[in-house]
């Protein structure tokens, strides 16, 4: 469906990951949209940690900017969110099948060669686990990386797929997380594979970068990340 004033359709579809689990999601396609194939962009956007409450409603000011501006926008509740069958894992770790699935699904639907694979908080641990794991996803964005030594106890097992992923990436932070401090994040990044850039929210805490108030800052980061790629 089409909201009034926006330029994107949002429609609901349920997605397979492995067997016995099917995750609830939304696509986000701009309206002006051609069936061309050509040069198709889909963001897959993976939500903060479910067992705290999260859940693809705090992806969706992202998707929808996104989709404005031209980007197909995937979100999706993972296992054990929303109403998403199976279980939500402590660590994430089954979780990434549910990334790998929905981002396999995006190259089928809209027969695309290039997903940016984008992770909020403690999604953007399980989505760095999923980048080489999909031929198709060329680039990553991660908002809040929980790279913290407390964080580390439960998603420590996900730092080193992304540390060592060839591909472009992207990291967004606030100054004040309470999870990762700027030191932390620069000392993780500089033996990183890759090309690597790193973007600080002055004075933003990790939370309040998962609020609305910052998905539009969200959307141009992402979107200016692309034209480089």
């Amino acid at each position: 469906m089409a909201e009034q004033g926006s330029t994107n359709s949002r429609t609901s579809c349920v997605i397979e990951s492995t067997v016995g689990v099917t995750l609830d999601a939304r696509v986000y396609q701009p309206i002006s949209d051609s069936n061309s194939t050509d040069n198709v962009v889909v963001a897959v956007l993976v939500h903060p940690y479910s067992v705290l409450g999260g859940c693809q409603a705090l992806m969706r000011g992202i998707a929808r900017g996104l989709s404005n501006r031209g980007v197909i926008a995937v979100t999706f509740d993972s296992r054990g969110a929303g109403k998403s069958s199976g279980r939500a894992s402590l660590t994430g770790s089954a979780e990434i099948n549910d990334v790998i699935s929905v981002c396999k699904w995006a190259v089928t639907n809209f027969s695309t060669r290039k997903i940016i694979l984008v992770g909020s908080s403690a999604g953007a641990a399980i989505a760095g686990s999923a980048v080489d794991q999909v031929e198709e996803v060329v680039a990553y964005v991660s908002l809040g990386y929980p790279f913290g030594f407390t964080a580390s106890i439960l998603f420590g097992r996900h730092q080193k797929a992304i540390l060592q992923s060839p591909k472009p990436k992207l990291f967004v932070m606030g100054t004040k997380d309470g999870f990762t401090s700027v030191k932390q994040l620069e000392n993780k990044l500089k033996d990183a594979a890759g090309h690597n850039t790193t973007h600080l929210i002055e004075g933003a805490s990790h939370f309040q970068m998962e609020g609305p108030a910052f998905d539009a800052d969200m959307v141009n980061l992402i979107l200016e990340f692309i034209t480089t790629l």
